[in-house]
């Protein structure tokens, strides 16, 4: 059977495939007397609260399991506008809204929708790997620019300036950013949305973990910087819905009927039970729980980053959001790749390699998650500093 040529362009997803090999170890009897911990995998260790639960229930009891607008149920684009609003100050009309089913889905319709084949599209080096390859599987051409850590690992308008070509169609960024939990700070977003709309370009914009921002400073949505921005957010990160596969996007006018007709024939709608579920998400309640568990990510992060740096992984910059640590192992390996695995064989802590993130400096960095309880954390640095020492 021969494969599409679009597959040549879509590398492995490495985070899974090193996941895999650590769920294998952690059920050989080696993991017996030491439960492998695991640091690898972006996913809240929260799950939805009692409110959304219920809501789901509901749903299911009173039969609302029909196919919704592509779009998505009026009420939830509303009440995610209004939240645009109560959280950030921005008067977002509901009819820029788009539920999706996930971010996935958001970043693919935004992608099929403006990218054609061979056209580039810039993103930071690192970055999250789906990205690149959501441009590559709409036939684009995912131009990786390196991003140090004076840059906060995030593109600035003078490097997208520069690095602009006549096949350039846009950029996409994620602030805060997956691996680094770095975010671009509001003022250089707004340089950058100026240089490329002057330049007739799109700015997408990843914010699915901007709810779990640290810092004042960069808890603002690119959606301040103009009505062309196009944001894509997600009930995973924030509202703890992972597995319920429910996301959105916030675009222009003019392009919210292009991808409603994608989305009509690529998959009709996001779940409805999700949809109705995530009305419960602002309830009062509900928001009091997620700022509360904001607030254990943000104590996670302050243990971790400096026992990072006491067994000799340093962190180049501080995450401001997210639950990532992007931390430097050239003083333990020259292999990110063999540190990682070499560390789930010996401590039994599984993290992730910068493999997946990118290409310049990726055997320098690996990713570690701190969406575990702050027991693991603890755990999992008493062992890392044993087979480190």
């Amino acid at each position: 059977m021969k494969l599409a040529s679009r597959l040549d362009h879509i590398e492995p997803f490495y985070v899974m495939e090193c996941a895999k090999a650590a769920a294998e170890l952690a059920r050989s009897p080696a993991c017996a007397d030491s439960p492998m911990i695991f640091l690898n995998i972006g996913e809240p260790d929260f799950t939805a609260p009692p409110r959304v639960q219920d809501a789901a229930e509901r749903a299911l009891r009173a039969g609302w399991t029909q196919y919704t607008d592509a779009t998505g149920l009026v009420a939830l684009r509303e009440r995610i506008a209004r939240w645009y609003g109560e959280r950030f100050g921005l008067d977002i009309a509901p009819r820029r809204v788009v539920v999706t089913a996930g971010a996935s889905a958001a970043l693919q319709l935004a992608c099929l929708a403006l990218v054609d084949r061979d056209d580039e599209v810039l993103l930071p080096d690192p970055s999250y790997p789906c990205n690149r390859h959501f441009v590559a599987a709409a036939e684009g051409v995912p131009v990786l620019l390196p991003a140090s850590p004076a840059e906060r690992f995030q593109l600035s308008a003078a490097g997208v300036e520069a690095s602009w070509s006549q096949r350039t169609r846009g950029v996409l960024l994620a602030s805060p950013s997956n691996p680094t939990g770095t975010s671009i700070d509001p003022a250089e977003m707004g340089r950058i949305v100026d240089t490329v709309r002057a330049r007739g370009g799109f700015t997408v914009v990843d914010e699915i973990y901007l709810g779990l921002s640290y810092e004042e400073r960069f808890g603002h949505s690119a959606l301040a910087h103009g009505d062309d921005v196009i944001s894509i957010n997600s009930f995973s990160k924030y509202f703890s819905m992972t597995g319920w596969r429910l996301g959105w996007l916030v675009a222009p006018d003019d392009l919210v009927a292009p991808i409603e007709r994608l989305a009509q024939n690529l998959y009709i709608c996001a779940s409805t039970v999700a949809q109705h579920a995530a009305l419960a998400c602002f309830e009062p309640d509900s928001i009091a729980e997620y700022e509360r568990r904001r607030g254990e990510f943000h104590a996670r992060r302050d243990f971790l980053v400096p026992a990072l740096e006491s067994i000799g992984l340093p962190v180049p910059v501080m995450p401001d959001g997210a639950f990532y640590a992007w931390a430097d192992c050239s003083r333990q390996a020259s292999s990110s790749w063999d540190f990682c695995f070499d560390l789930m064989r010996r401590a039994h802590v599984a993290i992730t390699p910068g493999r997946d993130f990118g290409r310049h400096t990726a055997e320098r960095y690996v990713r570690l998650s701190y969406a575990s309880s702050m027991e693991q954390l603890h755990a999992a640095i008493d062992r890392l500093r044993t087979t480190l020492s």
